[in-house]
């Protein structure tokens, strides 16, 4: 690696963490979805850190950057554990490789929020079939929080994410609410749960009443197919919790592979999105007015680097 590619920039990063750390300690949290990234460094993370015999190891920067990343962020979006349940093991490895401080938010397994398995060459004799442990809570409980239980604390927010799913499956959001009413009713408390959806339609009062009612918070999303976050954060009826959660993903009509194809490896801002930093700065000046704890996550394929547009974001913020 050319390590020339480069450049150290302590200024943005200093100004970064100081600027997040205040916003923490107001409850309010930033991070972005996933860091291991190596477009980042000299920006994040600082390449020396990660010589082994003088060179740049790819190997000890995965291992070990998620400690220096907590001394920049004081949250991070786990999207690794959407394609498994991690073990007792893996738990604490993570846990143990960063500084208590560090607040996760964690997506949910796919095994417990996809209803119809894709028909993706990864899925095998799965694909294309209906998928028995769809809104399961007995083995979410099992499976996921338990395992999970000992690191609560440092757990600010769950994550169901719904992918889009077509009418032979639900016809409209009453029939979706009235299932994820069940299942949200049926799991222990004691944690931050948050919904997630891709289908636009529904975004509607049957869907909000649901969380309302289980204390769960709706992800604002940037995404393909969802409205643009103001959009959502002008309806005052998807506030549905005590706590708020956020994630800028894609701009609305992007593919997700066109994004990595566009942006990847990430070094850089390639395409300010106006309408996500205003909507992220909408919901956290209003969780701020509200004194309302909020987790807001950013990812590399929104813009082309999700530091930038966090800083951007935090910059033109209220009161800081």
């Amino acid at each position: 690696m050319n390590l020339s590619l480069f450049p150290a920039e302590p200024s943005f990063r200093e100004r970064l963490a100081r600027r997040l750390r205040a916003l923490a300690a107001g409850g309010l949290y930033f991070g972005t979805s996933s860091w291991k990234y190596e477009g980042w460094l000299g920006s994040i993370y600082t390449p020396e850190r990660y010589f082994t015999r003088g060179r740049f190891s790819a190997k000890k920067f995965e291992t070990e950057c998620l400690a220096e990343y907590a001394e920049v962020f004081p949250a991070v979006c786990g999207d690794f554990s959407f394609y498994q349940f991690p073990s007792p093991d893996y738990w604490r490895r993570l846990f143990d490789s960063t500084s208590p401080a560090l607040q996760f938010a964690f997506k949910v397994p796919e095994e417990i929020t996809v209803k119809e398995w894709p028909r993706h060459a990864r899925y095998g004799a799965r694909s294309g079939l209906d998928n028995a442990s769809f809104l399961d809570a007995g083995l979410f409980e099992r499976a996921f929080l338990r395992p999970l239980e000992p690191y609560r604390d440092r757990v600010g927010a769950l994550i169901f994410e719904f992918g889009t799913l077509p009418r032979r499956h639900y016809d409209g959001v009453a029939p979706f609410a009235a299932d994820l009413a069940r299942f949200l009713a049926a799991l222990p408390a004691g944690w931050r749960y948050s919904v997630e959806i891709r289908n636009r339609e529904f975004f509607d009062e049957p869907y909000f009443q649901v969380l309302r009612d289980a204390n769960a918070a709706h992800v604002f999303n940037s995404w393909t197919r969802m409205p643009e976050l103001p959009v959502q954060a002008a309806e005052t009826a998807a506030f549905t919790a005590d706590f708020t959660v956020a994630r800028a993903l894609l701009r609305p009509g992007r593919a997700y592979a066109q994004a990595v194809e566009r942006f990847q490896p990430y070094r850089e801002i390639q395409e300010p999105h106006p309408p996500a930093r205003e909507g992220l700065k909408e919901i956290l000046d209003r969780a701020r007015r509200k004194k309302q704890l909020a987790f807001l996550f950013v990812n590399n394929r929104l813009e082309g680097n999700a530091p930038g547009t966090i800083a951007a974001v935090t910059e033109a913020s209220d009161g800081l």
